[in-house]
């Protein structure tokens, strides 16, 4: 069975989805889980009549990721899923295929921004890029912004109304 998960996050709440699935088979399978951040390099941008030169700050932006996974790290750990995390620089599917590999993850676990048509044209697909070159099998989980948006509003309605299990915001009910 599956020992060690490799998850890439960028920082969105769509490639986020997948740490509830995560943590509801983690511990049963006693999974650990290896968070990733990939980092692509900025292209510096020069414009006419721009001022000022956009360049690309590693170190500043290394430790906003690492300030981002430290705490998912945490909250995992916290929940009894031994977790670490790895922020890395270049391109993403090339980094999430060799950070697998260097952590010794026996799966890939990613949510999916499900992209079609002239989005997934010009954005590429992170996603399939791995599914085609990792050598370990990847666990996709499409995820959209609209999926996200209808659970929270869900989850906001359950919890202000006082569904049974669920906290109310209204006090007890009896």
């Amino acid at each position: 069975m599956y020992r060690r998960a490799l998850v890439p996050l960028d920082g969105s709440p769509v490639a986020e989805a997948i740490i509830p699935f995560l943590l509801e088979i983690a511990g049963p399978l006693d999974m650990s889980i290896v968070l990733v951040q990939v980092l692509e390099p900025i292209t510096p941008i020069v414009g006419d009549g721009m001022q000022q030169v956009v360049m690309d700050d590693p170190e500043t932006r290394a430790q906003d990721a690492a300030e981002y996974l430290a705490p998912i790290a945490a909250m995992l750990g916290a929940r009894g899923v031994t977790a670490s995390w790895a922020v890395r620089r270049g391109q993403p599917a090339e980094e999430i295929v060799e950070a697998a590999g260097e952590a010794r993850a026996d799966l890939i676990a990613m949510s999916t921004h499900g992209r079609s048509g002239l989005g997934r044209l010009l954005f590429g697909s992170v996603a399939e890029r791995v599914l085609r070159h990792a050598e370990v099998p990847v666990f996709m989980m499409r995820q959209t912004e609209a999926q996200l948006a209808a659970k929270a509003a869900t989850e906001h309605a359950l919890h202000r109304f006082g569904v049974p299990g669920r906290p109310c915001s209204r006090g007890s009910r009896t």
